[in-house]
């Protein structure tokens, strides 16, 4: 599985090298992609906590800080020529979009039109090259105001889970 998010936060992996790790986000992914069997542990915000993933792959749609902590469509378009080079060397099963901005990304590096498929929270979508889920971004604003909850969240990692164990 890789998941993709949108780009690195200014108190997560930009500071610490490592997605997710030191942010209100990761918190809930790594805890989550652990209960699944994705991740040796938990995680820390600690980058050298020794956390391995186990047939997962976390990453970004834009690799620098954005303005704002969001990207803007012509950062998107920059980095994702990076984005289409980790999809082809990884070639993943299964692809986690965190969010719109994401899964318009995943579009866009396997060449897709943008209209191809919508997102929708806890949607799947059968791609040429492999099969796209969303869910909304772990991120505070959406856990603190509920659009996203662990619940939520734990279901679509167990869907994938449960995806990728029936079609080894």
């Amino acid at each position: 599985m890789l998941v993709v998010g949108l780009a690195p936060g200014l108190h997560g992996a930009n500071r610490t090298g490592r997605p997710f790790t030191g942010d209100h986000a990761g918190i809930l992914l790594y805890k989550t992609l652990h209960g699944q069997g994705f991740a040796s542990h938990e995680g820390t915000a600690d980058p050298r906590d020794g956390l391995e993933l186990i047939d997962c792959r976390v990453t970004n749609a834009v690799k620098c800080l954005p303005p704002q902590n969001k990207p803007h469509p012509d950062e998107v378009r920059r980095c994702n020529r990076y984005l289409a080079v980790e999809l082809a060397a990884v070639r993943p099963r299964a692809v986690l979009a965190l969010g719109a901005i994401a899964h318009r990304a995943v579009l866009m590096a396997f060449g897709l039109p943008q209209g191809r498929t919508r997102f929708a929270h806890h949607a799947v979508h059968e791609l040429p090259a492999t099969t796209l889920f969303d869910s909304y971004h772990c991120s505070r604003y959406n856990t603190q105001t509920k659009r996203l909850t662990a619940r939520m969240f734990e279901a679509v990692i167990r869907d994938i889970a449960t995806f990728l164990r029936g079609s080894r």
